[in-house]
């Protein structure tokens, strides 16, 4: 990564873990712990997500103070959702069609009010409507997702039920 490589060019690293420590003075010099150079890749990491969020939210409303409160919440709550997010995608089979359905949604969204802005022949579509497309999509994914896991572990070895990890069928 960009950010650890950035790091380590200002701040020298210690080889091995110093158990909980981020950073230790070796010879007179401080020096970062790998825990430490972690820390930071995983902050980089929710800095990115939080950023490349913006347009999405934008695709759903113009107004800056929304844009920067959800884009706060992402950042102070998306690390520790991943716990959730891991159990919740094990049932959620069909989640990647949904989002990218949602994705692709909120690209034609923004290039309608793009185009409205150029020409005022082109429709918009209104937040409302975009919140319940959004909100079905989501039904129908978690619906469909739970019916194709269900009827998967009805089945021993059911090969289209992905697990974590990447095995597919059950674990034991």
């Amino acid at each position: 990564m960009r950010s650890v490589r950035v790091l380590r060019r200002f701040m020298p690293v210690t080889e091995d873990y110093r158990g909980p420590r981020m950073s230790v003075v070796e010879g007179g010099r401080r020096m970062l712990t790998p825990l430490a150079v972690v820390v930071a890749a995983v902050f980089a990491t929710d800095v990115v997500f939080a950023v490349d969020s913006v347009p999405a939210v934008y695709g759903i409303t113009g107004d800056p103070y929304l844009v920067f409160a959800t884009n706060a919440f992402a950042l102070l709550g998306l690390r520790a959702l991943y716990f959730v997010l891991q159990g919740a995608l094990s049932k959620l089979v069909h989640l990647g069609y949904g989002l990218a359905a949602i994705l692709g949604f909120i690209g034609v969204k923004l290039v309608l009010h793009w185009a409205h802005g150029e020409w005022a022949g082109v429709p918009e579509i209104p937040t409302i409507l975009s919140l319940v497309v959004i909100l079905v999509i989501l039904a129908v994914v978690t619906a469909t997702s739970l019916v194709a896991t269900r009827r998967g572990g009805d089945r021993e070895g059911s090969a289209h039920v992905a697990q974590p990890g990447g095995h597919h069928g059950p674990q034991h």
